[in-house]
């Protein structure tokens, strides 16, 4: 489980075909504190730790995983927001986040303020995925707040720290974007879905 609070980013060296899947070596300022099978969040998408050599680090996603999310996409020099799993004894900084990406999104505007910078996102509301307004949701493992909520877009405020240390810096209109939607929300949804 993670909160969607990015520790720092990681840079894609090389991705390598396996058969259906893609294995990814990435280089990371976090590599040396990581241990062979830990979870760790890249881009909001959970994966496994197989390898780690000096400030490097191997991982792989499936075929389903590609499918689902933006990680195919990614190239060398790509940058990723990682995050490690939760501690047990950890702090809630951000919001209940699986590392399971429900759809992906597009960004459709970037707007820099004095001080901040609003992203605006659209994605397929018929996948049946709900935002409340002023609710919670992951881009791309980041959590964050959302309003001007609509059944299939929504926008965000990026504070300068979050857009230097994560890559929102980078995000252009016309990117795709991993998003998970609250856990709560979700269960809400199915609970009620059962109950009519």
């Amino acid at each position: 489980m993670f909160t969607g609070i990015i520790e720092t980013t990681g840079t894609v060296l090389k991705s390598t075909p396996e058969g259906t899947n893609l294995t990814f070596q990435l280089h990371a300022s976090l590599a040396s504190q990581l241990k062979v099978d830990q979870s760790l969040s890249h881009n909001g998408v959970c994966l496994t730790v197989t390898a780690i050599e000096g400030d490097t680090y191997l991982v792989t996603a499936v075929e389903e995983t590609l499918k689902k999310t933006n990680l195919g996409q990614l190239v060398p020099g790509s940058v990723v927001n990682l995050e490690r799993c939760m501690a047990a004894n950890g702090r809630f900084d951000g919001h209940i986040v699986q590392g399971h990406v429900d759809q992906t999104g597009v960004c459709t505007s970037v707007q820099e303020l004095k001080g901040s910078w609003l992203f605006d996102f659209a994605f397929d509301g018929s996948q049946g995925n709900i935002l409340v307004e002023k609710g919670s949701v992951c881009i791309n493992g980041v959590s964050l707040t959302v309003f001007n909520v609509t059944d299939d877009s929504f926008r965000v405020t990026i504070i300068p720290y979050t857009y230097e240390h994560t890559n929102f810096h980078a995000l252009q209109a016309g990117d795709t974007v991993n998003l998970e939607f609250d856990i709560l929300g979700k269960y809400v949804q199915r609970i009620l879905g059962r109950a009519r």
